[in-house]
């Protein structure tokens, strides 16, 4: 349908709730600050629809632009915070995923952003903290991230070796790892929460940096994404411990099929002894 509707003094009576509300979502879609005052024009125009489902449709418009600009200035500050690092090229955020559970590896990410954004359209909106987005949030991101990012890598270390070495250790290895074995070797990497030892790089840590750093919190994403699908895909041959669910942490039905059946080859045992 033409959006030529949308005009001063164009009449909607004849137009469907259904199909202005289908419209308007088209163009939430692809929104962007460009369009700021088309978008502000258009809910005028319904505001003076005699209908109030229409009018309401205004009221949505101004709250969507409002959630939208808080979003892009919250990006842009995470972005802005990579940058105040220095004039670099390539800045690599690390994070890792999987310390706590019970079984599977532990993983870690690496992404190079191009953090010089022209407009809004050049940020990667709904980046956070891996844990505080919804599963479909995360996938989705996970796939905007590695189609942007300049550079991206992915590590793990599976069960035998947190074993063998202890988690500590594996912990700092897998995050020097997926820094060290990115395509090109950033001038600078950033860490969320502590350094990461014998890294041979320029490395800052930041304290809740899934938070602050664009780059750490697309580290986060992509490698909690790729480690849930591994557990889930794990899940098919192991299926007593609720892997689908858990993804290997220590939940009631994890311990409860423990108990029951024993441990399975992804298990870390080390992490065992206070529950067998």
């Amino acid at each position: 349908m033409s959006l030529e509707i949308f005009k001063d003094n164009t009449q909607l009576s004849d137009m469907k709730f259904s199909d202005i509300k289908d419209i308007i979502l088209a163009l939430e879609k692809e929104y962007s600050i460009e369009n700021k005052d088309y978008l502000l024009n258009i809910g005028s125009i319904l505001k003076k629809d005699k209908r109030k489902t229409v009018q309401n449709l205004s009221d949505r418009i101004l709250r969507f632009i409002k959630k939208n600009e808080e979003e892009i200035n919250r990006v842009m500050d995470m972005y802005n915070f990579d940058k105040s690092f220095g004039k670099y090229t390539y800045i690599a955020g690390v994070d890792e995923v999987g310390r706590g559970p019970l079984a599977g590896p532990i993983v870690a990410a690496s992404v190079v952003l191009n953090l010089n954004y022209n407009s809004d359209k050049d940020l990667i909106l709904g980046i956070k903290d891996s844990k505080k987005l919804s599963a479909k949030s995360r996938e989705e991101l996970s796939e905007i991230i590695k189609d942007r990012a300049l550079y991206y890598n992915i590590a793990e270390i599976d069960n035998d070796l947190i074993d063998s070495r202890g988690i500590g250790w594996c912990n700092n290895e897998v995050l020097k790892m997926a820094a060290i074995d990115l395509a090109i070797k950033p001038e600078i990497v950033l860490s969320d929460g502590y350094a990461v030892k014998n890294i041979g790089l320029k490395n800052e840590f930041i304290i809740k940096g899934d938070n602050k750093s664009a780059s750490i919190a697309s580290a986060s994403i992509i490698a909690k994404v790729y480690r849930d699908k591994k557990m889930k895909g794990y899940s098919k041959k192991y299926p007593y411990y609720g892997f689908e669910k858990n993804v290997g942490y220590g939940t009631p039905e994890h311990i409860d099929g423990l108990k029951k059946y024993g441990p399975c080859p992804l298990h870390r045992f080390s992490f065992l002894k206070n529950i067998l």
